[in-house]
């Protein structure tokens, strides 16, 4: 293996480890800086000491032994400096700790716990959605700054920012290392799941740029979602996320054309699903379904969304789709988190059950909402709403309205296209 073989490996080892090794080093270090910090002193140590001595077999558990002894060291140079008893206090656990003859036993045995921990810290109430997203993909996705600030548009310096003032807010309120419990659990879980469900969207339909999709982003979201489903096995919301996810990422093949071009959903190619993540998707709603009805609660809304997303999944083809199972799910889902987007998409699935004059009634009445005032989605479905009931030129009219609304390149084109091709075909 050559020594840029081994730097690459060395790196997607930290790339793996790293956030069960921040979640340990907070634990001790109680500063989710300075955790972070001592994670990159391992892995310097790693990139200078294992293309000699080769990867260990326990990669993770020697990383952690190299920042604990980075964490000595600090301690012992805090003390010579200034002697404080909160940080002497720690250094003497340190010590304990390094002392057992055991140290990966030690740590496993806590790995579960400090990542929920670190999960709950990083999308802590007191930062920002926008800085919750950031800090999250840097401690737990484990992307570098200039990878979150590729996938999200933004420049470098914006992100490193947003980052450095998370680190800095939480040490200044004194956030504690710890998941939250019982009302407060609940309360802080919807914040979680929030953010994770943000990174999602935003790469399955980029609001921004030349690309349609940022799988990148997906891919992060979905692991981590992941990671908490394992981590809060008996919170049903927890798996319809989950669920959500892997069957919406089920279909990203199929989802864009040789060029990069949108294909929608109704016009994909069905036998490009990832039935791998289909099934992992069922079987995430099951367990939703279960503990939903265990809970006597009603679903949850990921889990009303997800059981949309598995109606499609079903389907071999589009006309199998059972659109009155659709429409049933989005007026629950519309009982329990009423909203005008939620109305504009059971407006689409009305149109597919009833016509298209039943759902154009349906967005006509939503045309008004304020909250809607510049969502492209609106022209965008009432021009094919308008396109199928044979009214090119306002379909045309509302599709450019739609492409003058959207921030993606990609998804201009598809509407601008879909308004030339109204003009062409009017007589």
């Amino acid at each position: 293996m050559t020594a840029t073989d081994t730097h690459r490996a060395i790196e997607a080892v930290f790339r793996i480890e790293q956030a069960k090794l921040i979640g340990g080093l907070m634990r001790m270090v109680r500063d989710v800086g300075t955790a972070e910090e001592l994670a990159q002193d391992a892995l310097v140590a790693a990139l200078e000491q294992w293309p000699n001595s080769g990867i260990p077999d326990n990669p993770g558990a020697w990383l952690m032994t190299a920042a604990k002894h980075k964490a000595i060291d600090r301690f012992r140079r805090d003390k010579l400096a200034e002697c404080k008893e909160g940080e002497l206090g720690y250094a003497l656990e340190v010590e304990q700790e390094t002392a057992q003859p055991d140290l990966d036993a030690a740590l496993d045995d806590q790995v579960g716990d400090d990542l929920l921990r670190l999960i709950f810290i990083a999308c802590h109430p007191v930062l920002s959605p926008e800085a919750q997203a950031a800090l999250t993909l840097r401690l737990l996705g484990g992307l570098t700054t200039a990878e979150i600030a590729r996938a999200f548009l933004l420049p470098e310096a914006t992100i490193q920012q947003r980052i450095v003032r998370a680190k800095r807010t939480l040490g200044e309120k004194r956030v504690p290392f710890e998941a939250p419990r019982g009302a407060e659990l609940e309360e802080r879980l919807v914040s979680v799941l929030s953010v994770i469900y943000l990174i999602f969207n935003e790469g399955y339909a980029a609001t921004a740029g030349d690309d349609w999709m940022r799988p990148q982003l997906c891919e992060e979201a979905l692991r981590l979602g992941r990671i908490l489903a394992e981590l809060a096995r008996d919170v049903p919301e927890v798996h319809g996320l989950v669920a959500l996810m892997e069957i919406q990422m089920s279909r990203f093949a199929a989802r864009a054309g040789p060029s990069g071009e949108p294909v929608l959903l109704l016009d994909q190619n069905r036998s490009r699903w990832d039935q791998l993540l289909i099934r992992r998707g069922l079987a995430a709603l099951a367990r939703a379904e279960t503990l939903s009805a265990a809970s006597g609660r009603n679903p949850h809304p990921y889990v009303l969304q997800a059981a949309i997303a598995a109606c499609h999944a079903r389907a071999r083809v589009a006309e199998e789709t059972d659109w009155a199972r659709i429409v049933g799910l989005y007026g629950s889902l519309g009982e329990i988190a009423p909203s005008p987007v939620v109305e504009l998409n059971r407006a689409v699935a009305l149109a597919m059950l009833f016509g298209p004059e039943a759902g154009l009634n349906l967005v006509d009445a939503l045309a008004g909402q304020p909250e809607l005032a510049t969502y492209h989605l609106l022209p965008s479905v009432r021009g094919e709403l308008l396109r199928q009931l044979g009214r090119l030129d306002e379909a045309r009219a509302e599709f450019e309205r739609a492409a003058a609304l959207t921030q993606n390149e990609r998804e201009r084109k598809l509407l601008l296209d879909r308004a030339e091709s109204c003009a062409s075909s009017s007589p």
